[in-house]
Parts: structure tokens; sequence; C-alpha cells
């Protein structure tokens, strides 16, 4: 019997139980799910950074930590934890990040606002380039980016990616490093941060990246809240540098509602809604790695402790 705790808020287990117990009952794995299992008798930790379990160390029979969440930036420094941890890729995910950001890398690509609000009722005719005429960039090629950075590719942009190592996309210009950065952010009339939230990327968008930019480019960013420094952004939208900005993601979320990023009108504010992982195919997503577990495979999605994703 395979023992699996579920440890994240109360109110997960209710979206969860029902699909991670289907997904549990295929054939040839034999688990018992629960919330409350002795610690010494865990086999695999479904887990979410944001539960009461901080203390690794007494799982000692543990194989793995199973994230639920695609961010692993609030685990990836405790101390206690020896075991391997496995960032979350939901097939539901990625999906609808795509949607997303395709979304609204149109609506700046179109010119959509400019029809949708047209002040003083005014004829007001804007044709758009087409999509082989416009440089799209996504900063951060790993699941998520490489997925936006395909459809994207099929809908006929110039697409450049951008990581920190080097990467192969098929149709995608891919740069890596910091002279990468630097041409990357050059072509970007459109640019999409997917990157992750750590040390070398935290106010990665900043004054002087910002100033790399074309002038009057547009930033969509549904990663992470500190890859952009506020402040500076705020300066390149006021000077025209930036013609307008899309924010999913905040250091502090809710947004306050003191910050200037609410009242000012080249940023457009969404509630962290740009991907959202499906309990359905997250739950698939996690006993794959169990049943990858137990037949000695190796593990899907795991993190690399030293780059902290």
């Amino acid at each position: 019997m395979i023992n699996v705790l579920f440890a994240a808020r109360p109110e997960r287990w209710n979206t969860y139980e029902t699909p991670l117990r289907d997904a549990l009952s295929a054939p040839g794995i034999d688990a018992h799910l629960s919330q409350e299992i002795a610690p010494d008798q865990v086999d695999y930790i479904v887990y979410a950074p944001n539960s009461d379990v901080q203390d690794f160390a007494p799982f000692t029979r543990a194989k793995a930590v199973l994230n639920l969440w695609a961010g692993v930036e609030r685990i990836t420094g405790n101390e206690t934890l020896k075991i391997p941890l496995a960032r979350m890729v939901d097939p539901g995910l990625t999906k609808g990040m795509v949607e997303w950001v395709t979304g609204h890398v149109l609506r700046y690509h179109l010119g959509m606002d400019r029809h949708i609000v047209n002040p003083g009722h005014e004829w007001a005719v804007h044709t758009a380039p087409l999509a082989q005429e416009r440089d799209v960039v996504i900063l951060g090629l790993g699941a998520l980016g490489t997925a936006c950075a395909e459809v994207l590719v099929a809908l006929g942009f110039r697409v450049t990616g951008w990581s920190r190592s080097a990467k192969d996309v098929a149709g995608v210009s891919c740069l890596h490093g910091d002279a990468g950065l630097a041409e990357a952010l050059a072509r970007a009339e459109i640019a999409v941060t997917l990157l992750p939230d750590t040390p070398a990327t935290t106010n990665l968008i900043n004054a002087h990246t910002l100033a790399q930019m074309p002038r009057g480019a547009f930033l969509i960013n549904p990663g992470r809240g500190p890859l952009i420094d506020d402040d500076a952004l705020i300066s390149a939208l006021d000077a025209g540098q930036i013609a307008h900005a899309t924010l999913d993601v905040f250091r502090t979320e809710p947004l306050p509602q003191a910050h200037p990023f609410w009242a000012h009108p080249q940023v457009t504010v969404t509630p962290h809604i740009a991907a959202e992982t499906r309990a359905s195919t997250a739950s698939q997503s996690i006993v794959e790695n169990i049943r990858r577990g137990e037949a000695g495979e190796p593990w899907l999605n795991l993190v690399d402790r030293d780059l902290g994703y």
C-alpha cells in the first residue's frame, strides 16, 4: 500500500479529493490518500507551499514531494527538504496560459483598444500589420513559455525566445545569456514574461532593460510579480517608452488598493487569472509521478534546487 499525504489548505481537499482518488484507482496503483497520515508512514506528499507542513524531517519514508503549484520559490529554500521535489506542469494550466497570452498579444497586435474604446464617437480607422510583420518576445522558455511561443509561431508572428540557458524551439529564434537578453529586448515590440521567481530574475524588467525595448512597446506579465521593478515600469509608461502593460501577477496579492497600477491609464490589471491548475488534469500529472517513483523511472518536472525551479 502506497500512503499519499495531501498537505494543502483544507478547502483544496474538497477540490482535489475526488480527482486524485480517481487517478489513483488506475491499474497497478494501490494507494491510500488522506489528509492525516503519520509522518513516518508517508510515501508521497501532495503539497501546497502554504500548507501547515513546513518541516519535512519527520517524513523519513517519503520518496518525493509533488507540488500542486507551478511556482516553487516558497519551498526550494526549505533546508529540511532532502527528497526530490517535482513542480506542477498541468496540461490544463498550460492551455489556459496559452489562451490568455495569445489573447493579450492579439489585443496589442491588432490595436483592439482603439476600436473598442472610441472617444468622441470618432470613425478612427487603424490597420494593423500582419502577424508576420510583428516581433513578439517570450522571456522564459520553460513549459509555459515554449507552449505560448509555439502557438504564436503558428499564428505567423516573428517569435524570439530568451532563457538563461540555451534552448531549441522549432520556429523560434532562441537566445540566452546576458548578450542574448539585450538582443531579445531590442526586438520586443510585444514582450511576454514567463520566467520563474528566483534571485537571478528579480527586477529583471527594470529601467535599464525597459530602455532596451523599442519605444512604444507593450509588456505582458503573467509570470511572477517580482520580475518587474514597479517604479521603473511606471516611469517608462509615463515617458512613452512602454505604451501599455498588462499585468496579472504582483509582488503583493491582492494588489493593494493604493498601488498606482490601479489608476494608471496605460496599465491593465487582471487578478492572477492567466492560468489556473485544473484538478482533473493536475491529478493525472501527480499520479504519473507516483507511478514513476514506484517503477524506478525518472521523475517528471524535477526541480533543480540550485537554480530554484
